[in-house]
């Protein structure tokens, strides 16, 4: 099981990861088959490149250069393909130098993240080719989702079903592959075998977690989780197929998975954009403290720089207690006031303001001012500006356009403040690098005297639940008001959720760890009639 971190569109550097994984199976493994992920060529989702006229040419000559090396293994890879004309998601066999089969993917996911029916066209028959003696069949991610692949490979004699996939993380994916992936064997009664990609790319992150079955839908192999490598399984042929079991590794807290999927989305968002650093703002605060944990374990402490950038209300707390991180971590700190470039923006602003009271806006300048600084440092330095908001503030626009949402990459956009908390700890756990102070008190934007975010928003551990049925279980508000939630409080914040889709429309894209996130998950009107209720 060929577990890659292809980059998408990269077709050249691709073909040249399956050629060296190729290789190195056969030296290191003697290995029979060696079986690659979904589109691995192009990579996985290679969305409107697929759109270019010489995406088949570039596909074509990738193929060709696998055909043309002396491999003694049999290659399953998938690319995107064309006959008479008509694009497929396709797996193709290369065996002894020959295209022996090809398969064109049947089942093609349209929801959520996903939007295959956009490039291809869904094929409609089975892929039956030999391996070894066995009668084996392909099929391609969507497609183990659905009984009617299997049911069409069982009829036409399969004994063994491999099954290539670019399946994206969100939490408790793992145990829902297994279980069906499990129902599907025990249908076919054939073992499956299930890879996938590993990676990042964009919002989405992909880990791997690569695993065979039995005819009884017994897990018997499994690759660990965001990791890229070679991982071995062994099949007996007779009497009957079976997959020779391994030591299976153990199951990940839940904490330790969605931190794991945040450390490697920041990676690979970062470096295969071609940014050698990363700067961010830290404010003393929970969000930052835990961004910057992410970022200096995703890139190394060297990378990262965090800069404090303080105001008349920021408190010797929140000063002291980024420094404490700064040092405990290692990165590099400066902390630059923002006291002076406010008086001038109020300086220059005051006969336009002249006899209108203070409000919002001189909160929201004190964020600016802090975008500012943080752009400006990317642009003189080249690090790219990771930004701090969680999936609450997101939610309900408790956030500044072009201040605190200014920059390239949201690590927390997907995470909810609850979980925000959690994951600090559970880092603390490992190495004690956020000062306990900073998880304990009271959250607070500093924008204003003695200010806490629940001045101005419910409280979070009930903010995130009605967030967690309203975005990501669609659930209306006369539902949530009957889950037993008071009235005034879901109208508030199903409005505030509603009217600010055009600030989330401007932010940055961050990591997806929920089955419903902002950006390609859901797609909301910016301008709309839409009246909330049932």
């Amino acid at each position: 099981m060929a577990q890659l971190n292809p980059v998408v569109g990269d077709i050249d550097g691709n073909t040249r990861s399956v050629i060296a994984s190729v290789e190195q199976a056969q030296k290191d493994y003697l290995a029979d088959v060696v079986i690659f992920p979904e589109l691995t060529l192009c990579a996985y989702p290679p969305e409107d490149l697929l759109l270019r006229a010489s995406m088949e040419a570039r596909i074509d000559a990738a193929r060709a250069q696998l055909r043309a090396q002396p491999f003694t293994a049999t290659v399953i890879v998938g690319y995107p393909g064309v006959i008479d004309g008509i694009r497929f998601n396709m797996a193709g066999v290369l065996q002894d130098g020959e295209w022996i089969a090809e398969y064109a993917k049947q089942e093609l996911p349209n929801y959520q993240v996903f939007d295959e029916k956009r490039y291809f066209t869904a094929g409609t028959t089975a892929c039956l080719f030999d391996l070894k003696g066995i009668r084996t069949a392909l099929t391609i991610c969507e497609d183990i989702w659905h009984p009617g692949p299997m049911t069409q490979a069982r009829e036409h004699g399969a004994k063994l079903m491999l099954n290539l996939n670019a399946s994206p993380f969100h939490q408790q994916k793992l145990e829902q592959r297994i279980d069906l992936v499990g129902q599907r064997a025990r249908e076919g009664n054939m073992p499956i075998v299930y890879v996938n990609q590993v990676g990042g790319q964009d919002e989405l992150v992909f880990d791997g977690a690569s695993f065979a079955v039995g005819a009884d839908g017994q897990r018997c192999v499994q690759a660990p989780q965001f990791v890229t490598g070679l991982f071995p399984l062994e099949v007996t042929v007779s009497p009957d197929v079976t997959v020779i079991p391994q030591p299976l590794p153990a199951f990940e807290s839940p904490l330790e998975v969605i931190y794991n999927a945040l450390v490697l989305g920041v990676r690979d968002y970062v470096r295969k954009n071609g940014f050698q650093r990363v700067l961010l703002g830290l404010s003393g605060g929970i969000d930052s403290a835990l961004t910057l944990a992410i970022a200096a374990d995703a890139l190394g402490v060297e990378q990262v720089s965090a800069v404090m950038m303080p105001f008349t209300y920021t408190s010797d707390l929140s000063r002291n207690d980024a420094a404490e991180q700064a040092k405990r971590m290692g990165v590099d700190y400066r902390s630059i006031s923002i006291e002076p470039m406010y008086q001038a923006f109020m300086a220059g602003l005051a006969e336009s303001f002249t006899g209108m009271p203070l409000d919002l806006t001189e909160q929201n300048l004190q964020a600016r001012c802090r975008g500012v600084i943080l752009m400006a440092l990317s642009n003189k330095t080249g690090a790219l500006v990771l930004t701090t908001g969680n999936k609450s503030e997101m939610a309900v626009g408790y956030s500044t356009l072009y201040g605190d949402m200014a920059g390239g990459f949201d690590v927390l956009k997907d995470v909810p403040k609850t979980m925000v908390f959690k994951l600090a700890e559970y880092r603390n756990t490992v190495s004690e690098v956020i000062p306990p102070s900073v998880i304990e008190r009271p959250p607070s934007a500093e924008l204003a005297p003695d200010q806490k975010d629940e001045d101005n928003l419910p409280p979070y551990a009930v903010l995130d639940q009605i967030l967690a049925r309203y975005i990501e279980q669609d659930q209306s508000a006369a539902a949530i008001i009957a889950a037993g939630f008071d009235a005034d409080t879901v109208a508030r914040v199903v409005r505030l959720v509603d009217i600010n889709e055009y600030k989330r429309r401007q932010a940055p894209v961050g990591v997806r760890i929920s089955q419903r996130g902002f950006g390609r998950d859901r797609r909301y009107p910016i301008t709309n009639g839409w009246k909330p209720g049932v």
